[in-house]
């Protein structure tokens, strides 16, 4: 009898248990789906919230609050005030930091989000070009939920390898490793639309510099390998084989797709330091204007040497404006840490390395035919 007493309670002990913990029915909480920071007056933090509600219903209400105190926790407190339901975190998807901010420290809202056990390492981070809440509080007539908008836009670009990636988990990473800087995609308001303008570079927590989002290619083109992705080059008149057209034309465009890449860097002089990056690229011809033959072989092996010659050119270009700026986002400073050994390397030390860095281009640009790769 004592026995079976035992495994009753043992059974019952479960959903004892599960009474106890607190529950968040969906209709009784407000999800934040997207935050973002802004200077606030008088040293203070503005804080713009984008709130889901839904109803008994399962209807959604987006409700965007802006508050402003001296820590993000009190602007959380404030944002509950001017709800009617207890507001959660755990769906946040997207934080972003606004070009004012971002220019004068973001150290403190990426160790306050990455101590909250709530918040998903996963989400992605942004810099907002202007005012965060602008941005955000405009009623744009075909964006009912700017969240979730900002943070699908962000997902399908960085997904379809249009744009670097910039988790929680990855800004933290670089921001934390010796040797690395952080690289963040730039959102805009253009009138109705809210698209992606660029790329932000820092110097440790600091924005010291921005890159096109068409120059997005190249950054990843140099520091990681391409599964997939499209992007456009043109030849200028100088650079365009004399054979290929019966005609030399002043330019020649080319797009791309289905881009496979392969990156090997190597430290050859830790002294200087000198870097030598050799890239394997292999891609698909979407369209070239004016048309050239790509059945003769000859005509193919000469575009090719013509497009390596201009990546080389762009690569080269987005390297040495890195140098100028001190921000290497494009992982030379890991590659020298782990390759002298006893370096002691400190962000301070390879920035000044950084600034004399020689690095040794060579790209070998493959046209895949028929979509076919070998």
């Amino acid at each position: 009898m004592r026995t079976l007493r035992f495994y009753v309670i043992l059974l019952l002990l479960p959903s004892l248990l599960a009474g106890c913990v607190e529950t968040n029915i969906l209709d009784k909480v407000g999800l934040v789906t997207l935050v973002g920071y802004d200077v606030g007056t008088e040293e203070k933090i503005s804080t713009t919230a984008v709130v889901r509600e839904v109803n008994p219903e399962f209807q959604s209400n987006v409700q965007v609050i802006t508050t402003e105190n001296k820590t993000s926790k009190g602007n959380r407190m404030k944002t509950n005030r001017k709800l009617s339901k207890k507001i959660m975190v755990g769906q946040m998807r997207v934080i972003l930091l606004s070009e004012e901010l971002a220019k004068d420290n973001i150290h403190h809202y990426i160790e306050t989000n990455l101590e909250n056990a709530s918040v998903s390492n996963s989400l992605y981070l942004a810099v907002v070009e202007d005012q965060m809440a602008s941005l955000l509080e405009y009623k744009y007539k075909n964006i009912e939920d700017v969240g979730q908008h900002i943070y699908r836009l962000l997902e399908q670009n960085i997904q379809q390898e249009h744009m670097i990636s910039s988790t929680l988990h990855e800004i933290a990473h670089d921001m934390y490793m010796a040797g690395n800087d952080i690289a963040m995609p730039i959102i805009k308001k253009d009138e109705e639309l809210v698209g992606i303008s660029g790329i932000a570079l820092f110097k440790g927590d600091k924005m010291v510099g921005r890159l096109s989002a068409e120059d997005s290619f190249f950054v990843k083109l140099i520091r990681d390998n391409f599964k997939s992705g499209i992007f456009e080059t043109v030849l200028e008149k100088d650079n365009i084989p004399s054979d290929i057209l019966k005609t030399k034309p002043n330019e020649v465009s080319l797009a791309f797709d289905a881009i496979r890449s392969k990156r090997e860097l190597k430290l050859v002089n830790p002294t200087t330091p000198e870097f030598d990056l050799n890239l394997k690229v292999k891609a698909q011809i979407l369209e070239i204007n004016p048309d050239v033959n790509l059945d003769d072989p000859k005509k193919v092996a000469k575009l090719e040497k013509a497009i390596s010659k201009n990546l080389t050119s762009d690569i080269l270009r987005i390297i040495d404006y890195g140098k100028s700026i001190e921000s290497d986002v494009f992982g030379f400073g890991e590659k020298y840490r782990s390759s002298v050994r006893g370096s002691n390397l400190t962000n301070e030390k390879w920035h000044e390395l950084y600034k004399n860095m020689k690095v040794n281009v060579k790209v070998d640009f493959v046209i895949i035919r028929n979509g076919v790769f070998e």
